[in-house]
Order: structure tokens, then C-alpha cells, then sequence
């Protein structure tokens, strides 16, 4: 990798100048006044930020701080007013849902005209075009008009033709957000690939979830400004503080960032002091599910290297496949395990990650501090793992895998299974893991007078 940034930025601003007639325009182009940059409106001031190979940046904020009109002047779509950008390789963006696609040509058409915009040669695009197909996942509609297409095609069709360039910067706003939860798992699953190949990631969204699973690194933007440039989970902490503050707190907050003075944040490591967990249910409810057509896009399964996972499956606790789940029951993840080879020192795994990617949490058997186990060569054996489900409604997925021999691994598949935590009426809780919280308002006594 180059040890030159992949950005640079440097004293970047952008005015969109003010006319009093349409006349005025035009005028003052061709006399090139600088009065049109003094009495307009500045989008973008003064930013500046270098972003290096390999690194995942987010861009968060209000609508309207500037941010698009940032990415596209990155993208080389508009000009800056005052101050330079070096971009180093190729920029695969994706702006906005539609951009850079020409209606009346099909989905095909427009993945060639797509693709040369960006660089590619003629041969490229050709020994290209079956995988950026394969993966928009859009069926027979890709030799029809996109003007017939849905907003999750478009969103599909763009995002495939993007990665499938091999950019050396990938700029993401907003459009992740189109599509089901199986195809966003793809996407990301997607873009951690191109980013182990050192391409660099300008992610902008306001789910600020996906922003700190995503990215290390992350700007806060407010009205132009880039207000703070640090760890993504700090930006996210400032923008939030900052967002849900008084106008006159938040005015004081954001002078505070700007003279790089720390805010007092909460400590997000404290551990709270609990009680006595409650006992969950064990007992599951007839009306729980399997959804044939819930099946992951973004399964990878390893090399074989001395023993093989096969036939994982999510069950009720009375064995009945399963995966529409309920919070607050139980249920068992189960997979076969066939020994090629004779393996000592075997170790099971699970995890489980919401649809960014994000670890929420597994298990491991025998425990790291133990001994693992020795398996013959020919042995099948079955794993099962019996697990508690306190996650809230949303879409999930497990990996599974198999170490050994030292500490290698055998066998794993990433995002094996895909399931549904279904919602419930009225809850009172919110987030992604149901903390059992329990609330009460109530009239505070007043104090006794003992003077």
C-alpha cells in the first residue's frame, strides 16, 4: 500500500451564491466576481482530512450540514469555490438512488455505461458484467427499461456495478438503507471485502449503529463545519449530545468542539450494578415459525481443513426447525460435524451478528480455559448449542466453526443461517437486546421537617 492518503483534502468550501434576477447569474460568471462567494450560501467551509488506505470513514449529521455537496465535490461532480482535493485511483460512489443511470436504457445498457464512466476498458466490463448481474439479484428485469425499476432494484443494480470495479475509494450515502435485510447483510459483508483489499470507505448514514459497526473513523458535520474528526463511537456520542441538547446548550457545545475543547461524555465501559437476572421461559409458543424463503445471500463457507460442518439448523426446543423466533424463549442451534482427518485439541463455535455485521455474541465449547476434545478420522459428530434469545425484533444471523490442532481452523461458514426475531405488541423496550427493563413514575415524598 501507498503511504500517501488515498483523499486529501485541504481548506475545501463551497458557496452557492445568492441572485437577486436570473440575469445576475450569468453576469457575474462572466465578470467573475468574487461578490457571488461573499452574499451566498456556504455549504462547505474549511474542511480538511486526509483518508488513508484501507480505513472506513463515516460522515454524520443533519440534513442539509453539507454533506452530499462534500461527496460530490470529492467525486469531481461539482467545483469547489476555494481550496483542492488529490484523489488517488478510482472513486466508485454512490450518491444518490438513480444517479448516473439512463432510464430509457436497460438494466445491461446501463451497466456498460456505468462501468466505462468508471474506468473500465471494453474487455473489463464483459468478463465483468455475469457477476455484477449475479449479485444486483433483479432477475429478468435487467433487459428491461430501468424506468420500471423499484428503489430497491436501482439500489441493487448501482451498488453491484460499484463494487465490481475494483474502486480504490467507495462512497456510500444513504443507499444501504434500500433493499431487504439479507441483501444489506450482503452489501456490507461486500464491503469489508473490498476494504481488506486496501480500497478506502466513505460511509454516510444516519443510522448511527451502522456507522460505528462499520468504521473506526468518523466526521460530525454541522452546517458546513467538520466539527469533529476522531474514534466513529466519540463522533456519534457528539453528534447525539449535541442533537438532543437545548439551542442554547447546543450552541455552547458545538464552540467546545470547535476550540477542541473535550465535552464531559458518559462512561460507556461503567458496569451498572444489577440484580438477580430473572429466570427466562423455557416453555416455546405454538405459534412460533420457519420461513422457507428466509435464507441468507451473503454465506461463505471456508476451506475444509480436517473436518467438515454440514446441515446447520435452528430448532425448538421439541426439535422442530425454526426460524422466526420469539425473545425471551429458548431454542438450540445444531450442526453435524464429519472428521476428515484425526483432530485433537477440537473446539465448536457460534456467533451471532445483526445484519451489519456487528458481534452480539456466541459460544464456545469446550471453554478456552479447558482442554479440547480428540476426534478419530471418519467420526461424525453432532453440535448443539442451547441458547437463550433476549434479542428485540429485527433480522440475524449466525456463523459457525470448528478449531483444532493447535489452535487452527478446521471448517467455518460465515452467516450459515438467517433468522427473525418477531416483534411484540406493545413492548415497552427498544434497541436490540431486551435488558428486562422494568419503570415506575412516582410522587416524591416531600422531606421531614426535623428543625
Amino acid at each position: 500500500m501507498s503511504s500517501d492518503p488515498i483523499v486529501r483534502v485541504r481548506g475545501l468550501s463551497k458557496c452557492y451564491p445568492a441572485h437577486d434576477r436570473p440575469n445576475q447569474m450569468l453576469l457575474r460568471a462572466l465578470l467573475r466576481t468574487s461578490r457571488a462567494q461573499t452574499e451566498g450560501v456556504w455549504a462547505v467551509r474549511n474542511v480538511s482530512f486526509d483518508i488513508a488506505d484501507g480505513e472506513a470513514v463515516g460522515l454524520i449529521g443533519r440534513n442539509g450540514c453539507g454533506k452530499s455537496t462534500l461527496l460530490q465535490m470529492i467525486c469531481g461532480t461539482l467545483p469547489a469555490t476555494e481550496g483542492t482535493i488529490d484523489v488517488r485511483g478510482r472513486i466508485a460512489a454512490l450518491l444518490e438512488l438513480g444517479a448516473g443511470f439512463n432510464r430509457e436504457f436497460t438494466g445491461r445498457e446501463n451497466i456498460r455505461l456505468n462501468s466505462s464512466i468508471l474506468g473500465l476498458s471494453q474487455r473489463e466490463i464483459e468478463s465483468r458484467i455475469d457477476a455484477v448481474i449475479d449479485f444486483a439479484e433483479i432477475g429478468s428485469f435487467i433487459d428491461r427499461a430501468v424506468r420500471s425499476y423499484s428503489s430497491g432494484m436501482f439500489a441493487r443494480l448501482a451498488f453491484s456495478v460499484a463494487i465490481h470495479v475494483d474502486p480504490d475509494l467507495l462512497i456510500v450515502d444513504e443507499i444501504l438503507s434500500v433493499g431487504d435485510e439479507a441483501f444489506q447483510r450482503k452489501c456490507f459483508a461486500r464491503i469489508e471485502e473490498i476494504r481488506a483489499k486496501g480500497a478506502a470507505i466513505l460511509f454516510v448514514s444516519h443510522a448511527a449503529n451502522s456507522v460505528v459497526e462499520l468504521c473506526d473513523r468518523a466526521f460530525y458535520m454541522h452546517e458546513g463545519e467538520i466539527l469533529f474528526d476522531g474514534s466513529a463511537k466519540a463522533a456519534v456520542t457528539h453528534y447525539h449530545r449535541i442533537l438532543y441538547a437545548p439551542p442554547n446548550r447546543a450552541h455552547e457545545l458545538r464552540d467546545e468542539l470547535r476550540t477542541a475543547i473535550e465535552p464531559i461524555t458518559p462512561d460507556l465501559n461503567r458496569v451498572p450494578e444489577v440484580g438477580t437476572p430473572k429466570a427466562p421461559p423455557t416453555q416455546i409458543q405454538n405459534d412460533d415459525l420457519f420461513d422457507p424463503l428466509l435464507v441468507p445471500k451473503s454465506t461463505v463457507v471456508y476451506d475444509v481443513c480436517g473436518a467438515e460442518i454440514t446441515r446447520p439448523k435452528l430448532l425448538c426446543l421439541d426439535g422442530r426447525p425454526i426460524n422466526c423466533l420469539r425473545g425471551g424463549q429458548r431454542y438450540i442451534f445444531e450442526y453435524d460435524l464429519d472428521f476428515e482427518q484425526t483432530c485433537f485439541d477440537v473446539r465448536v463455535h457460534m456467533l451471532v451478528k445483526g445484519i451489519s455485521g456487528l458481534e452480539l455474541g456466541g459460544g464456545v465449547t469446550p471453554p478456552i480455559s479447558d482442554a479440547g476434545v480428540d476426534f478419530g478420522s471418519g467420526k461424525t459428530q453432532t453440535v448443539r448449542f442451547e441458547f437463550d434469545c433476549p434479542l428485540l425484533s429485527g433480522v440475524y444471523f449466525i456463523n459457525c466453526g470448528v478449531t483444532g490442532n493447535g489452535g487452527k481452523q478446521l471448517h467455518r461458514i460465515v452467516d450459515a443461517l438467517m433468522f427473525r426475531v418477531l416483534p411484540v405488541a406493545r413492548s415497552a423496550v427498544f434497541g436490540i437486546v431486551d435488558f428486562a427493563c422494568e419503570a415506575d413514575i412516582y410522587s416524591r415524598q416531600p422531606v421531614e421537617d426535623r428543625s
